[in-house]
């Protein structure tokens, strides 16, 4: 079977769950921004969790099935219509040979996650079917899908047509979001009140929001402990001798607009990281829109911990209704 595209919406890429293990080698572990959202989306079709779909960013795309076939779309607001005929969200839908999946302006959130039972089938690279468009690796040759392609599905297994996630399920970003933050190696670089400016204000998210990352701009520049500038690291304040990135890691290039890294972000460079958003509040970022509201809530490494716990837990439930 094969899912042919007539027209790929925006930046509609092949992910799976990633390819941890590669980051010390400049590769990333890419994968779903919202992996909450992919694994409900597969779970509903009868695939394993990790199979891959598709991601859409604010555009759905226009796909017509070769033949009969379970699909769920999870995460984002977006009206899905199956022949024109309005369908539920993060719901196992029958789809006919011939029938042609389409989907109305978003709403809320900013990500689509389509599951098909069986998975998108192309070929894994370094163990993973995750796009990573930069570098050319995975998904449908390395790159978004384009009109006219022909995506292979392979070997569906049993579902349960009309089978949902109920709403309370289903995690968003709040209004305004909130990220929690566990402060950084860094965080002695600025000064106290800045430490305090950096947690009460509010920022938004920038245009600039995409898989490597997510600028924020509105709160107050951050103030610099004044150093003397080490050997191999840039004049400017926010400047350190080349660091590791860890996944999640806020860096503040000249401390004055955050960019958390996300997904498809490099593995290391010169900006001081000012803290790292926990975990579990990765998934809330890739369904932020530009302009976002947000606010960063401090937290320590227990209660971090914690929320990872009650994230798996959350996952469990949904996995129970299966």
């Amino acid at each position: 079977m094969a899912i042919k595209v007539i027209h790929p919406g925006l930046a509609t890429t092949v992910q799976d769950l990633g390819r941890p293990g590669y980051f010390h080698l400049g590769i990333p572990e890419g994968g779903a921004m919202d992996r909450l959202s992919l694994k409900a989306a597969n779970l509903l079709v009868g695939n394993d969790e990790g199979a891959a779909g598709l991601e859409a960013v604010f555009i759905g795309p226009k796909l017509e099935f070769t033949r009969d076939a379970m699909v769920a779309v999870t995460g984002a607001e977006m009206p899905i219509k199956v022949d024109g005929v309005e369908q539920p969200g993060w719901t196992a839908l029958a789809v006919k040979a011939g029938q042609v999946l389409t989907f109305d302006f978003l709403k809320g959130g900013a990500r689509i996650y389509i599951a098909v039972s069986g998975g998108i089938d192309v070929p894994t690279a370094l163990g993973s079917r995750s796009t990573y468009p930069i570098g050319a690796l995975g998904g449908f040759n390395g790159r978004a899908i384009a009109a006219g392609d022909e995506l292979p599905v392979g070997e569906a297994r049993k579902a349960t047509e009309g089978k949902s996630i109920p709403e309370a399920l289903r995690r968003r970003p709040g209004m305004p979001a909130e990220l929690r933050v566990v402060p950084g190696l860094y965080w002695h670089r600025i000064s106290e009140q800045a430490g305090r400016n950096f947690f009460e204000d509010e920022w938004k998210v920038a245009p600039e929001a995409d898989r490597m990352g997510y600028r924020f701009r509105g709160g107050r520049p951050l103030d610099f402990v004044p150093r003397e500038q080490p050997f191999g690291a840039g004049s400017d304040p926010s400047n350190i001798v080349d660091s590791c990135y860890p996944y999640g890691s806020i860096q503040v290039p000249g401390g004055t607009e955050p960019i958390i890294l996300h997904r498809d972000a490099v593995s290391g460079g010169g900006y001081f990281m000012i803290g790292t958003v926990i975990s579990a509040d990765m998934d809330l970022i890739g369904q932020m829109q530009p302009h976002t509201p947000t606010r960063f809530v401090k937290v320590d490494i227990g209660t971090a911990l914690q929320a990872r716990k009650d994230r798996a837990a959350l996952l469990g439930q949904i996995k129970a209704l299966f």
